[in-house]
């Protein structure tokens, strides 16, 4: 008995001997409002929370309300893994989840820290996912926020519903509101989300008076979103914007409108009542959004989260009165979205503007010349993008710029193209926004290469996670780009300024003219606004009221 007491003395000492020397420790604890969570220790010394409840789960009568309080818990909560992702159809091709399947049981979030203690005071980045409104997750490796937390801030990844999940309105629905509104339980869950980190962000060594929200293309409108609203303006310090703004981007619509979209769709599911739709599952509902002919479920004006229009509220000044840093990319989508499968000829180029366009079709084509094929190539490619999603990120810079209570504005313009996929993904050729076309079929169609960054091409860039996408192969101009893409991006959430040092000077853009803007590439360098008269031959088709 003797020995085998001292035999398990000496090897309970060579472990934690073993520890010592490999630099292990104790899995990091935060005591949260609702109970005791235990995360992990990255091989950087970030700890990380992953899975974190900041609601409860959105199913039964709980689907399509409001989220609701997340019930305490006792003993510890283990936050080692993701969450479940959204329910969504598999829509894009460059989407990695790391998530933990995929449930209506979705609304978690992730935390990154570099804090060894809750007297840090660290600035804080929520991030929010793109996809449409219809498909992402707070797992993907593009918006893992280690490296970020690496460079002194504390990051987050949000989940929040997606589709007819996060946007149905219905007359029900809107009956049993205690506001009388309905549909926007995405940004409902957004603004329960930054809540959370008011509540609990201390407790992981962050700031909650310096919380800085971002996300690129949804994730960006999202940002506009809340900005816009009574119900989140106030939780935030600083919003970076990625290709994309409500103020031309899935506007939200009438009330009226969204709820003749909800009861379109109940009886196209065979649904005769608010509580036949709940009780269906949330896989047939799913699987319904997908048929042909479903429309789009949008955020509406509820006057609720949205008490009138978000373009009179950033009109009138009534958004959040922060620092904002917003841009887009140099090819977010392709020429082919104004030509179609016509050739690029200047006649073919012409004819498609003036279907488009009808009797204004010439000031377009002055605004976007093209007399050869190549012109025809540039301008096609500059109308698709704009009408995308670069004129609604171009209004949303220069409202806030006007509106903002003269908080600073800083606009970029990213452009550096992706490098070739690296050899492994064989016969896989870029898709769109981004995603990857897979083919065993050598003779298959390729998409011509990219003629610039393309929608969501920079965000593994801003986020400094090049290593997480293998799928291309990066180079050291690759990584010299995301250094400083990165370290603008990071400098401005710990101050409200781009700015520092070893980079180029970037000035905000109120009251300048011409406007400036930072063109970001492997030579990144100060440009000034050369196409204003585009953004406004454009502003009058999405501001009709």
């Amino acid at each position: 008995m003797k020995n085998l007491l001292i035999l398990t003395v000496s090897a309970v000492l060579a472990a934690h001997l073993v520890d010592a020397q490999s630099g292990k420790s104790a899995a990091p604890q935060v005591k949260t409002a609702n109970g005791l969570v235990e995360g992990v220790t990255e091989t950087s010394g970030i700890r990380a929370f992953k899975g974190l409840p900041f609601a409860q789960p959105p199913i039964g009568e709980l689907r399509w309300k409001e989220p609701q309080p997340v019930k305490n818990w006792s003993g510890v909560r283990k936050a080692d893994q993701f969450g479940p992702r959204a329910m969504q159809l598999p829509v894009f091709g460059d989407m990695n989840f790391r998530s933990n399947g995929m449930s209506e049981d979705c609304l978690y979030l992730n935390v990154w820290t570099p804090a060894k203690s809750a007297k840090e005071k660290l600035p804080v980045l929520v991030y929010f996912y793109g996809g449409g409104f219809i498909a992402g997750d707070g797992s993907e490796g593009r918006y893992d926020g280690e490296s970020m937390a690496t460079k002194g801030i504390v990051a987050l990844t949000v989940n929040y519903r997606l589709g007819v999940f996060g946007f149905m309105a219905h007359p029900e629905l809107t009956k049993e509101s205690p506001h009388q509104a309905s549909g926007n339980y995405a940004y409902h869950d957004m603004a329960a989300a930054l809540r959370w980190v008011q509540q609990n962000i201390a407790a992981f060594g962050g700031d909650p008076k310096r919380v800085t929200i971002a996300g690129e293309s949804a994730g960006s409108i999202a940002v506009s979103g809340l900005m816009a609203s009574p119900l989140s303006k106030k939780l935030m310090a600083g919003a970076i914007g990625e290709s994309g703004s409500l103020l031309g981007g899935l506007p939200p619509v009438p009330l009226a409108k969204g709820e003749d979209a909800g009861v379109a769709f109940a009886k196209a599911v065979g649904a005769n009542s608010l509580a036949d739709l709940r009780a269906m599952p949330a896989q047939q509902l799913l699987e319904a959004t997908g048929k042909p002919g479903v429309p789009r479920f949008s955020a509406t004006v509820d006057g609720y989260f949205f008490p009138k229009p978000p373009l009179e509220i950033f009109n009138a000044g009534e958004q959040a009165q922060v620092p904002l840093l917003a841009g887009w990319n140099s090819e977010e989508m392709n020429g082919r979205a104004i030509l179609g499968q016509e050739k690029p000829t200047p006649e073919n180029y012409a004819n498609a503007v003036k279907k488009l366009y009808g009797d204004r079709a010439e000031e377009v084509l002055k605004l976007y010349p093209a007399t050869t094929e190549e012109e025809v190539l540039e301008s096609a490619t500059a109308l698709a993008g704009d009408r995308f999603l670069a004129y609604s990120t171009w209004k949303w810079a220069d409202l806030q710029s006007k509106t903002g209570g003269g908080k600073p504005v800083y606009r970029y313009y990213y452009s550096r193209p992706r490098p070739p996929m690296v050899p492994e993904m064989g016969n896989a050729t870029p898709g769109l926004a981004g995603g990857v076309v897979k083919s065993t079929d050598p003779n298959a169609i390729k998409i011509p290469p990219a003629r610039g960054a393309v929608h969501s091409a920079e965000i593994e860039y801003a986020m400094g996670n090049l290593s997480k996408n293998k799928v291309f192969a990066w180079t050291p101009d690759d990584h010299k780009v995301s250094e400083v893409m990165q370290t603008y991006f990071a400098n401005f959430v710990k101050t409200g300024n781009p700015n520092g040092g070893g980079l180029p000077n970037w000035p905000a853009i109120n009251n300048a003219n011409p406007v400036p803007f930072m063109q970001i590439d492997v030579n990144t360098r100060l440009e000034t606004e050369k196409n204003r008269a585009r953004y406004l031959f454009l502003d009058p088709y999405y501001t009709k009221q």
